[in-house]
């Protein structure tokens, strides 16, 4: 066990049963009162918003979590499967970890898991994938209207919308966020 002192911005902390994130921590000194600390803190597996004020003497249970690289080999159903980039092990990774990104996912890319006493709770991926276009409509000579956008399909099988001139083996770079087209890579 440790005080609440020991917290940071980022910590893991085992809160109630459950995994937490700390994303704001203040200590705060209200006029005649005693000191606090004020946590902001959200739930990992559920998403959800806590918020919650610690003594300063309190204590609470930070959460030994490794974090690594890990390169994504294939998917297994409802699982990643992924290897230890230096000790070749393999894992099983709940996709759930990684949200809608997941979609963008090839072979091959480096992800980063944290895993808490072998139990992976967070996945992330790389802000952008590039990806190639391997069905879109063909462009129509003439039609240069700016900003028009139309559907492509990534080699990952995941559908974002591209502009006219993209076409069907083209490389383009997607942000992983939010699936938006960011630039078409040169080859």
């Amino acid at each position: 066990m440790s005080k609440a002192s020991e917290i940071k911005n980022g910590s893991i902390l085992r809160f109630n049963g459950e995994l937490i994130q700390v994303e704001e921590f203040i200590h705060r000194t209200p006029g005649n009162l005693r000191a606090f600390y004020q946590a902001r803190m959200r739930n990992i597996k559920s998403g959800k918003l806590v918020e919650y004020r610690f003594r300063t003497d309190e204590e609470v249970e930070i959460a030994r979590v490794e974090t690594n690289d890990y390169q994504f080999l294939y998917e297994d159903g409802d699982q990643l499967v992924v290897m230890d980039n230096t000790t070749y092990d393999q894992f099983n990774v709940p996709k759930t970890l990684f949200g809608t990104a997941v979609k963008f996912l090839k072979e091959g890319t480096n992800v980063i898991v944290a895993f808490e006493s072998d139990e992976p709770i967070m996945g992330q991926m790389p802000s952008s994938a590039e990806l190639e276009i391997t069905y879109t409509e063909p462009a129509v000579k003439g039609d240069t209207s700016t900003g028009a956008l139309k559907n492509a399909t990534v080699e990952t099988g995941a559908e974002i919308k591209v502009p006219l001139f993209v076409n069907i083996g083209d490389k383009v770079k997607v942000d992983t966020s939010t699936g938006n087209y960011v630039e078409r890579v040169k080859g």
